[in-house]
């Protein structure tokens, strides 16, 4: 089978990076080693700024209507019973958006059928090989492969990449479950994560409601231990002990599912191999606190989706696709170190004196700039990249047919100049890479142009020119590239 792009591994990460090729009309086959899709909950938010990538292509919309009851409150920081506030970072979507991995998955499968593109379920790839002209996963070929396959990749051990780090310490169960008998501390309504935790017996654990009577519990040990094999099966005697312990009165009903997790923190030194890539936990593993593991996965996909794309069209830049290392693994880095710090202030016991580091970080917290920090740095609100304005805002626009949004002007996928200034601009070696929309503003909002991920690349503040930053991240002008109209709908008025 030949193809332009393989993709292995179906969860969020690889789901998303295929929609995203497919939408620029790149080939891509996605490989999956597990014959059926899970159904465990897992990861149950989205973080703001994962909202904000996911509807710049339309898809929040639906999510949304597939997510769960959750109220007005924000994230946390290691647990500590501060809401992290992100509403100064001037996003639509300041709360995380609740919704299991599971149904993220199943939507973002739906997304990639519709546009012809099945998962191969099943397919365990046992053999890469690359050479200057593309690279092969078994009997596939293609030019490009990404290995969104885990934590315990496949593909990184077969190419022989080191993946440095620390081991884990601990070992910890999440578990979709049904109760029973509940005692009166049962909670019946999510809240903020800091209401949620208990600590008895030498345990912590986590348990939540998702819906129509099932939880999610999640836990472990207080005190550093040696990490158990993520591997090894999760019987329901262990979850039944643990809901016993954590909650008297408590009594488990069923076992849905479950699966281990620990403390081990490890990040690839390379983000790309010859012709494969890494993204999601393949390129990088952490304690999963925060909530911020698949919105990290997610928002690799849309970095990476584009410029995988522009290559296999022939008009990627030089160092394009080597962006790639360069912007998103020292974001990783950065999660990596926040989650070693809540790993530490999650875990008191482990010192006695952590009860007074603790209680100082909750007051810090409450302070608006240090909390507009770490809101941002947990949300993703805050990243920008070296030699690159922030994200773009999603202001209000307002059209001869009606109101509108920015975000709504990406849904093609493709880059976009925004003139609101009403000056004349020509992108007219680069129709076929950025959509142009022009508008009339009552505020001197000037241009800018973003980047298909919604990053800023250049603004009519900029010392350098438009058709600089053009080449940089869209290539070289095509020679005899017709001059397409400025978009018809787009006659549009900033509020």
């Amino acid at each position: 089978m030949q193809t332009d792009v393989i993709v292995v591994g179906a969860g969020p990460t690889g789901l998303v990076l295929a929609n995203e090729l497919a939408l620029a009309g790149t080939r891509v086959v996605v490989l999956e080693k597990q014959p059926v899709r899970s159904t465990q909950s897992r990861a149950g938010a989205l973080q703001p700024r994962t909202a904000e990538v996911l509807d710049l292509r339309g898809w929040l919309e639906p999510l949304l209507e597939r997510a769960l009851p959750r109220g007005r409150f924000g994230g946390h920081f290691a647990g500590l019973p501060v809401e992290l506030d992100c509403r100064p970072w001037q996003t639509r979507y300041p709360y995380p958006v609740a919704i299991p991995q599971a149904r993220l998955e199943a939507f973002l499968e739906q997304r990639l059928v519709a546009q012809g593109i099945g998962v191969l379920r099943g397919y365990e790839v046992s053999a890469v090989q690359q050479d200057a002209g593309g690279v092969a996963a078994g009997d596939i070929h293609g030019r490009y492969l990404v290995a969104c396959d885990g934590g315990h990749s496949t593909v990184r051990k077969l190419l022989g990449v080191p993946f440095p780090g620390s081991a884990g310490t601990m070992s910890a169960v999440v578990a979709d479950i049904t109760l029973a008998a509940m005692s009166a501390d049962v909670p019946s309504q999510s809240g903020h994560f800091s209401r949620h935790i208990k600590s008895r017996g030498g345990l912590f654990s986590v348990l939540s409601p998702i819906e129509g009577g099932l939880y999610r519990l999640m836990f472990g040990s207080r005190a550093g231990r040696e990490a158990m094999d993520r591997e090894a099966p999760v019987a329901a005697e262990e979850v039944r002990d643990a809901l016993r312990t954590a909650y008297p009165g408590t009594e488990l009903g069923e076992l849905r599912a479950a699966s281990r997790f620990s403390n081990a923190t490890r990040l690839v030194e390379r983000y790309r191999e010859g012709r494969v890539f890494f993204a999601g936990d393949a390129a990088h593993i952490h304690l999963p606190v925060g909530g911020q593991g698949v919105n990290l996965g997610v928002q690799d996909a849309f970095n990476l989706g584009w410029k995988l794309a522009a290559a296999v069209r022939g008009w990627a830049p030089s160092g394009l696709l080597d962006s790639y290392h360069a912007e998103r693994h020292p974001v990783a880095a950065r999660v990596l170190h926040n989650t070693r710090a809540q790993g530490v202030l999650t875990n008191p016991s482990q010192d006695e004196n952590l009860g007074a580091l603790r209680d100082i970080v909750t007051d810090l917290l409450r302070l608006p700039d240090a909390n507009r920090y770490v809101s941002g740095m947990i949300s993703g609100l805050d990243v920008q990249y070296p030699g690159l304005g922030p994200r773009l805002i999603d202001f209000d626009l307002t059209t001869r047919d009606g109101p509108t949004r920015a975000s709504r002007l990406m849904r093609t996928g493709r880059g976009l100049l925004l003139s609101l200034d009403g000056k004349p601009r020509s992108i007219a070696g680069w129709a076929d890479r950025v959509d142009h929309v022009s508008a009339a503003a009552d505020a001197a909002v000037g241009a800018m142009l973003v980047r298909p991920d919604g990053y800023i690349a250049w603004s009519a503040t900029d010392a350098h020119p438009l058709e600089t930053a053009l080449a940089r991240w869209f290539g070289e002008a095509a020679a005899a590239s017709p001059s397409l109209p400025v978009r018809a709908d787009a006659d549009l008025l900033c509020r």
